[in-house]
């Protein structure tokens, strides 16, 4: 038996802790043996000296064995999942899914929902009426196996720790490390199942990683994970200092995703899924190479089959699919107001957090996670970095449900700056790991 404190001074001196200690640590959190207090500084200890390979990839594992390990081997061919650590504006799963779906990967994805600025899949799929984003396991399996596809609300012990450590780190002023980051993600991700994980590491304003050097050591050390517990693993590394595509909120993003989906998606959206699409038909093993991989998609697309399979994925899920054909349909706001824009010239700035905070404000967005929000709010954008605008131009509009909106709109035109010369952008794509 150790002692705790003894494994805290341990950590503290900087020296690696034993498989057997890291188990013991998170099976004893996990059961309500060790107190939070013991527990805080147990992850400062970590916060400030870190954890070599082996002790991540251990602690992971604990992590996962904490609670249920989904068996998903009864389904034929390569599973893959998907994770993006957030941002602004991201509807990549509900484009990316019905996607490669129609394109025969299985897909079974378990998604989260919004916190703060960044939007929740699961949110977004409750614009649907009706629609189940509470599968049990039974019914997640069975549905992957005979549909291609699932996307369902975390099981209630799926890697139990986690979220233990999560909340205790979100009060302790330990979350922006880049070992528990890493392992709380893959936690759950190898809890999950599959076969395969694609990650969208995003960087930039609208991202928890601010630099793209950071968001790529958060990438490394997630695929270093996934690969010593079996698992291929790929990251995508994208940019996040604007929204991505021109909506951000909940319906007004479904909104887009199903143009997206009829072919009519806006240029970042799609160079984001037709990458992330790629990698996760190559790890499935359904391509020859990556012009193979996007022939298939661009199929899916120019023959609606991926448009079918978004009506499908809503249908067994219980929810209405009078929207996808109706886009009225979905919740909305009472209010569209414009911002207008003061000077001529280019849009130097469209700040992807201020944008996402914005949305948040309006009730789009959760400020904790016992918050309600409201389906039918947020931002609509009309122009974007290195668009051409004259004096009087619509730059955005807001849905919104209050009756007073100055104070935010005087927010939302603070996330924009126009000069006089285009500028200089980062490429949306910065890398890829593998």
């Amino acid at each position: 038996m150790y002692r705790m404190v003894d494994l805290i001074e341990k950590k503290k001196n900087n020296n690696a802790l034993t498989k057997e200690e890291i188990e013991f640590v998170v099976n004893g959190y996990t059961k309500g043996e060790i107190p939070d207090y013991q527990m805080s500084a147990m992850l400062m200890a970590v916060y400030f000296c870190g954890m070599d390979s082996n002790e991540l990839l251990i602690l992971t594992k604990a992590m996962r064995d904490s609670g249920d390990v989904l068996d998903l081997s009864g389904i034929d061919g390569v599973k893959v999942d998907k994770h993006s650590t957030g941002g602004v504006g991201d509807k990549t799963s509900l484009v990316l899914i019905p996607i490669v779906a129609a394109c025969g990967v299985p897909v079974a994805k378990m998604s989260g929902r919004g916190l703060g600025h960044t939007g929740g899949t699961i949110d977004k799929l409750e614009c649907f009426e009706g629609f189940d984003v509470n599968l049990d396991a039974h019914a997640f399996f069975e549905q992957v196996k005979r549909y291609k596809m699932a996307i369902t609300g975390q099981s209630g012990n799926l890697a139990p720790a986690d979220k233990l450590l999560y909340a205790l780190r979100d009060v302790t002023g330990t979350v922006n490390h880049i070992a528990l980051i890493a392992s709380s993600i893959m936690s759950k991700k190898l809890a999950a199942g599959c076969d395969a994980i694609v990650l969208d590491v995003t960087w930039g304003s609208g991202a928890f990683m601010k630099t793209k050097e950071q968001a790529e050591q958060l990438a490394k050390c997630m695929v270093e994970i996934g690969k010593a517990a079996g698992k291929e693993t790929v990251a995508v590394i994208s940019n996040m200092n604007e929204p991505l595509g021109y909506t951000v909120g909940n319906a007004v993003e479904v909104q887009e995703a199903i143009e997206a989906l009829k072919g009519n998606g806006p240029q970042d959206l799609m160079e984001i899924v037709f990458s992330l699409a790629i990698e996760m038909i190559l790890l499935a093993k359904l391509a020859t190479d990556r012009k193979d991989a996007r022939r298939q998609i661009d199929e899916a697309i120019k023959s609606g089959a991926a448009f079918e399979k978004l009506r499908q994925l809503v249908t067994i899920q219980k929810g209405s699919d009078t929207a996808i054909n109706n886009p009225d349909e979905l919740p909305q706001a009472k209010h569209r107001i414009p911002l207008y824009s003061k000077k001529t010239g280019y849009i130097s700035k469209c700040d992807a957090l201020q944008v996402g905070l914005v949305s948040m404000k309006l009730g789009g967005g959760r400020k904790s996670k016992t918050d309600c929000i409201d389906l039918a709010v947020g931002v609509t954008l009309c122009k974007k970095i290195n668009d051409y605008v004259k004096e009087g131009d619509v730059l955005a509009y807001i849905h919104s449900n209050y009756e007073k909106n100055e104070d935010i709109l005087c927010e939302l035109e603070s996330a924009y700056e126009v000069s006089d010369f285009p500028t200089n952008e980062e490429p949306l794509i910065y890398k890829i790991i593998s």
